[in-house]
């Protein structure tokens, strides 16, 4: 099993810059293709303003500045999705198909964007996301969540700042739950190719299921050599225990299961574990639910 299309919504380039390098250095790894995708807003969506009483003119004029705004993100992403493709010798164009070369493209779409986010991950191997602190993007978080909870796949949080390496050393995080199962399934082409992985337990952190001696064994089926590394929470936070332990053995690259612990709302409040990795990892984060 390997890994052959990437997708990466981008809204902001200032957002966007990490997790493009990102995306590119996975890329060349898995001689994959990779779609950078921005979404327009549907200026149409303003057209209910006139149910608050704003006059016609205002509308327009409040369209046309949408339209013109949108337009200079989309050049600003496009001519930075350019620069980097050029820099990191990554052809541009449709995917190479039975071709064993990395590619990628840049397409712009119109409409609701977490609808379009989520219905365009459903076709990738893997969506790489901003994360939400980097250039304290709003649009970065609703990505994460429309993958997360709308597509069926997974998502990988891209740190703030580009990782030097991705997937040599990987840390899986492990609470027994069909959601930690389910993120072990999608890491598992990278955990065939790893230098290294250790299973990341805690007694605070375990819920019921399977132990981490036994995803140790399931691993091993895959030719692969794990091992168990326990873990306490810090300061009674058991994401920085989990993020510590990860960090001080060196992974570049961690999977979870993302818990929620609130009904399927935009309002969602993620469980408090992987809200923490969230706001918190200098690493990237692969998650399923």
């Amino acid at each position: 099993m390997s890994v052959r299309k990437f997708l990466l919504p981008v809204s902001s380039s200032a957002s966007a810059e990490s997790a493009l390098r990102t995306a590119l250095m996975l890329t060349k790894m898995w001689n994959a293709h990779l779609q950078v995708l921005h979404i327009r807003v549907d200026a149409r969506d303003l057209a209910p303003l006139a149910g608050e009483g704003l006059s016609g003119a205002m509308i327009e004029e409040m369209i046309s500045a949408t339209e013109k705004e949108s337009g200079a993100r989309a050049f600003d992403l496009r001519e930075m999705f350019g620069l980097a493709t050029e820099a990191e010798a990554v052809p541009v164009g449709d995917a190479q198909r039975g071709r064993n070369e990395p590619s990628a493209c840049f397409t712009t779409m119109t409409g609701r964007e977490e609808e379009i986010i989520a219905h365009q991950a459903r076709l990738a191997d893997l969506t790489i996301v901003p994360h939400p602190l980097a250039g304290e993007d709003v649009a970065a978080a609703d990505a994460l969540h429309a993958v997360l909870f709308d597509s069926g796949r997974p998502v990988l949080l891209a740190p703030v700042q580009p990782p030097q390496s991705i997937g040599k050393r990987i840390a899986i995080a492990w609470n027994g739950t069909a959601y930690a199962a389910s993120a072990l399934a999608s890491v598992m082409p990278f955990v065939r190719q790893a230098e290294a992985v250790r299973v990341l337990t805690s007694e605070e952190y375990f819920r019921r299921g399977p132990s981490a001696a036994e995803v140790v064994g399931y691993i091993s089926h895959h030719g692969v050599t794990a091992e168990v590394g326990e873990f306490r929470p810090v300061d009674r936070v058991v994401g920085a225990g989990l993020l510590a332990a990860a960090m001080d053995w060196g992974a570049d690259l961690m999977s979870m299961g993302a818990y929620c612990s609130a009904s399927r709302l935009r309002q969602l409040i993620l469980g408090g574990t992987t809200r923490h990795v969230l706001e918190h990892a200098a690493l990237p984060v692969l998650m399923n639910r």
